[in-house]
């Protein structure tokens, strides 16, 4: 790329960052109440985006070859667990990241 097109680029990121943080305050404003359609969304979006992740990270999960899908299935149940536990997500998400990762280096 020639610097034009790296400073047009740069130009644009920003400018569409500026843009999607922007535009929900000037589409709602404050005095105005918020469309019952948009706070539906609030409350469904939440959970269908982290089911569409579980769908995306299980898509290649082979249950008849390798390990058979048990880093997977262990990992799953400890994330439940310290959801269950905690109520922390952030905790919830790493912790269950980590022990995937561990299992899957050295374990199985």
């Amino acid at each position: 790329m020639t610097l034009s097109q790296q400073m047009l680029t740069i130009a644009m990121v920003v400018l569409g960052t500026a843009l999607t943080r922007f535009l929900p305050f000037l589409i709602f404003p404050s005095g105005k109440p918020t469309p019952k359609y948009i706070q539906y969304l609030g409350k469904v979006l939440p959970a269908a985006v982290f089911g569409l992740l579980v769908v995306y990270c299980l898509r290649n999960v082979d249950l008849l070859s390798g390990s058979h899908g048990l880093p997977e299935l262990l990992s799953i149940l400890l994330v439940i667990g310290l959801h269950v536990w905690k109520r922390q997500m952030l905790l919830s998400i790493a912790g269950g990241t980590i022990f995937y990762m561990i299992l899957v280096q050295t374990v199985l």
